[in-house]
C-alpha cells in the first residue's frame, strides 16, 4: 500500500519512530493542546501577536476558543479509536488535525503556536501509517437506529423551533433553535428561552418527550454494550451479544490440569471454542487471554444453553474428576443428542462409565502415555507424534 511503501523508503532509525503508537501519542497531544488553548482563550484577555493581528475579528478569536476545546475532546475520541486500530478513527483524526491547526491560527496567540506546529507535524505520521488502521466499526441495527433517532430528534427540534421562532422568547436564528432543542431534550432547561403561545408550548412538550426517549435509548444501545462487555470480561463471562454469534463452535466442559493443554491447542488452531467452568479464578484468567468463557457448572442446564450447546460441533470433557465429567456428559448428551462428545478418563477404570454416560470416545491419558512410551522404547516410528506431545516442536 501507499503508506507501507513510504515507510519502506525511510531510513532504519525513522522506521522505529513512525509507528502506530507514535500516531496515537501525537493525536492525544494535539487533543490536549487544543483543549488547553481553547480554555485559555475562553473569556480571558490573552496577548495577541503574529502576522494576523488586526485581521481576525475579536468575535472570531473568542469563538475558536469554544470550538477549540470542543475539537480537542473530539480528538480524544478519535485518538482512542486510533488506539483500537479503527479506520473510522483514522479518517476522523485526519479531518480534525487541520481543523485544530486552523483554530490555532485564528486564535492569534503565542500560546497557540505549539498546537499549530504539532497538528501539522502529526499529519505526515498519520498518512504514513494509514494501512495500519484497517479495523471497521461493527454497529448493530439497534445501535444505528438509536443513533438515527437521536440525530432525528435534534433535527426535528431545531427545525421546529426555528419555524416557530416568533412564538419563542429568545429564538432568533438557527443556532438559538439548536441550543433550545439541546437543553430541552437533555432536560437541562436553563429557562432563558421559553414558549409564548399554545403551539410553542405543545411543540416544547413533544421535544421533551422525544428527547428524553432518544437520549435514553441511545445511551442504552450505544454505551450499554461496551459497559456490559467490560464487566463480563472482568468477571470472566461472555456478553449476551457475543453468545448469540456462536455457531459451529467447540465446547470444553470444565477446566483443570488436563484441560490446560487442550485449551492451548485450540487457541493456537484458531478454531472457535468456549470453555464452561465454575472456577471463577480460571474463568477470569482465561478471559484475560481473550478466550471465550461461560462461568457456571458444566453439569447444569443453564450454562450449557448460554454456551449454545445445540449449535456446537463437538464437545470435550477433560478434567481431573471423572465423576463430575460423567455428570457433565449426561447433561450435554441430553441437550445435544447428535453432537460428538470426547472425554478423558483420569482413572482408566472409569472409561466404560464415561461411555455409558454418553461419551462417543473416551481416552485415558495414562494408558495413552504408557502405550507411546513402550512404542518409543521399542523403536516404533512415532517420533513426530511424541515430539508434538512432549512439546519439542
Amino acid at each position: 500500500m501507499v503508506g507501507e511503501a513510504l515507510l519502506q523508503r525511510l531510513p532504519k532509525n525513522w522506521k522505529r519512530i513512525v509507528t502506530v503508537r507514535a500516531a496515537v501519542v501525537l493525536s492525544l497531544l494535539v487533543a490536549l493542546l487544543s483543549v488547553v488553548t481553547g480554555v485559555v482563550h475562553i473569556g480571558q484577555d490573552v496577548v495577541v501577536d503574529g502576522p494576523l493581528v488586526g485581521l481576525v475579528p475579536e468575535v472570531v478569536q473568542r469563538s475558536v476558543g469554544f470550538t477549540g476545546a470542543l475539537t480537542g475532546f473530539l480528538m480524544v475520541g478519535s485518538a482512542l479509536a486510533l488506539r483500537r486500530g479503527l479506520r473510522a478513527g483514522w479518517y476522523a483524526t485526519l479531518v480534525l488535525l487541520p481543523v485544530t491547526a486552523i483554530q490555532g491560527v485564528l486564535q492569534v496567540s503565542r500560546y497557540s503556536a505549539p498546537l499549530v506546529v504539532l497538528s501539522l507535524a502529526a499529519i505526515p505520521f498519520l498518512l504514513i501509517t494509514r494501512d495500519r488502521f484497517d479495523k471497521s466499526i461493527s454497529l448493530t441495527t439497534t445501535q444505528l437506529a438509536a443513533g438515527g433517532a437521536l440525530v432525528g430528534v435534534q433535527a426535528y427540534g431545531t427545525a421546529g423551533a426555528y419555524a416557530l421562532r416568533e412564538d419563542f422568547d429568545g429564538v432568533e436564528n438557527i443556532l438559538d433553535a439548536f441550543y433550545f432543542t439541546l437543553i430541552t431534550s437533555s432536560t437541562v432547561g436553563y429557562g432563558d428561552i421559553g414558549p409564548e403561545s399554545p403551539e410553542a408550548i405543545l411543540f416544547t412538550m413533544s421535544v421533551v418527550v422525544l428527547g428524553v426517549a432518544s437520549f435514553g435509548i441511545a445511551i442504552g444501545a450505544l454505551v450499554g454494550p461496551a459497559i456490559q462487555a467490560r464487566i463480563s470480561k472482568t468477571l470472566g463471562k461472555m456478553s449476551d451479544s457475543q453468545l448469540e454469534l456462536l455457531e459451529d463452535h467447540l465446547l470444553v466442559l470444565g477446566y483443570g490440569e488436563l484441560t490446560e493443554p487442550i485449551v492451548d491447542e485450540l487457541a493456537g488452531s484458531g478454531r472457535t471454542f468456549v470453555v464452561v467452568t465454575n472456577d471463577r479464578d480460571a474463568a477470569s484468567e482465561l478471559s484475560e487471554r481473550d478466550i471465550a468463557v461461560v462461568t457456571g457448572d458444566p453439569s447444569d442446564e443453564k450454562p450449557l444453553q448460554r454456551a449454545k450447546i445445540g449449535r456446537s460441533s463437538a464437545i470435550v470433557v477433560a478434567t481431573n474428576h471423572d465423576a463430575q465429567d460423567a455428570l457433565a456428559i449426561l447433561t450435554a448428551r441430553q441437550f445435544a443428542p447428535d453432537t460428538r462428545i470426547v472425554a478423558a478418563a483420569t482413572d482408566s477404570e472409569n472409561s466404560e462409565k464415561l461411555e455409558r454416560a454418553g461419551a462417543d470416545t473416551v481416552i485415558s491419558p495414562t494408558v495413552l502415555g504408557g502405550h507411546l512410551l513402550v512404542r518409543s522404547a521399542l523403536g516404533s516410528d512415532d517420533t513426530e507424534l511424541i515430539d508434538r506431545l512432549t512439546g519439542d516442536e
